[in-house]
């Protein structure tokens, strides 16, 4: 090859490798869950369980027909929404906070991800746009209003209202059969960053993505489809829920008498050496109450996950 032509080519090159990291850099933030929401047969009872149990005050709604909304903080939620009919997975989709939602539509467009439709624009000035990962589950991004969320909660008729359990979405996760394509999504053009791998014996089983301009986290719950049983969905489609003391959680929830969510164990320190119970709504999707950082070394592979404020 030629002097000129060898330059030629490392300009090409450097032209490409320049693009590339402009295309990435012109990503806006994404800082964390700003949503999880869920399938509810029974409203009454979701409500119970969420706004009860849990203790998460409701959100005013401005339509009689809207799903259900519970404030964990000024800036994330849950949402229970109606069950369509036959649907074996409650966990409806998650929704990630991004500072402007039309910048990620250019660049989402730009990374060739099919976008649903226009921008949206809700009552309390949130406005979001809807995407889907590769293997199908529904992703929404928001840009909340300055101030969080706007809409009033519902007033309390008790004089003494239940406290919440939480102020903070950890994490949330979900069935993935194909880790490579995940990754391409979330990692290459998202910007997640695994934060810990873990598993039983040599598996991995779970692998922590957090979200790049934060400390929450999406979690893969790595899954062979040929093993698929009853009830698989409900447990590992699923949300966490931060506390500072997890038995001082399950005491608070013990005196709340809710037979349905009634753990199936006692506190445990899991794999990733953070204290964990699991709890499960009227539906069967599990909600984790987890403490904020390990309290033992965790297993398996370097953990890099920040501590939550």
């Amino acid at each position: 090859m030629s002097a000129i032509k060898a330059i030629a080519m490392m300009a090409i090159l450097g032209a490409s490798v320049s693009l590339a990291a402009q295309s990435t850099s012109m990503r806006p933030p994404i800082t964390g869950i700003a949503k999880v929401s869920v399938y509810a047969t029974d409203r009454n009872k979701s409500k119970q369980f969420y706004g009860t149990f849990l203790g998460f005050p409701q959100i005013a709604s401005t339509s009689a027909s809207a799903p259900m909304e519970f404030r964990v903080s000024s800036k994330q939620s849950i949402e229970v929404s109606p069950a369509p009919s036959g649907t074996t997975d409650f966990l409806a989709y998650i929704a990630f906070a991004t500072s402007n939602i039309d910048s990620m539509r250019r660049y989402l467009v730009g990374q060739k991800v099919p976008v649903e439709g226009k921008i949206q624009t809700q009552p309390d000035g949130t406005r979001s746009l809807w995407v889907k990962d590769p293997e199908g589950h529904r992703i929404q991004f928001v840009q909340l209003p300055t101030h969080g969320h706007l809409l009033p909660v519902i007033s309390s008729t008790s004089k003494n209202p239940t406290q919440p359990i939480s102020q903070i979405i950890l994490h949330a996760g979900f069935i993935v059969q194909d880790r490579a394509a995940e990754d391409r999504f979330f990692r290459d053009i998202l910007g997640f960053v695994e934060g810990w791998q873990g598993g039983r014996g040599a598996r991995i089983d779970w692998i922590d993505m957090r979200v790049p301009d934060g400390t929450d986290w999406l979690e893969y719950m790595m899954h062979d489809p040929t093993a698929k049983t009853a009830g698989d969905s409900g447990v590992l489609n699923h949300f966490a829920l931060g506390v500072p003391d997890i038995h001082q959680a399950a005491n608070m929830l013990q005196h709340r008498h809710w037979d349905s969510a009634t753990p199936s164990q006692d506190p445990q320190i899991g794999r990733d050496g953070k204290w964990q119970l699991n709890l499960y709504d009227p539906n069967g999707t599990r909600v984790e109450l987890m403490e904020f950082g390990p309290v033992r070394t965790p297993c398996c592979s370097p953990y890099t996950l920040p501590v939550p404020k």
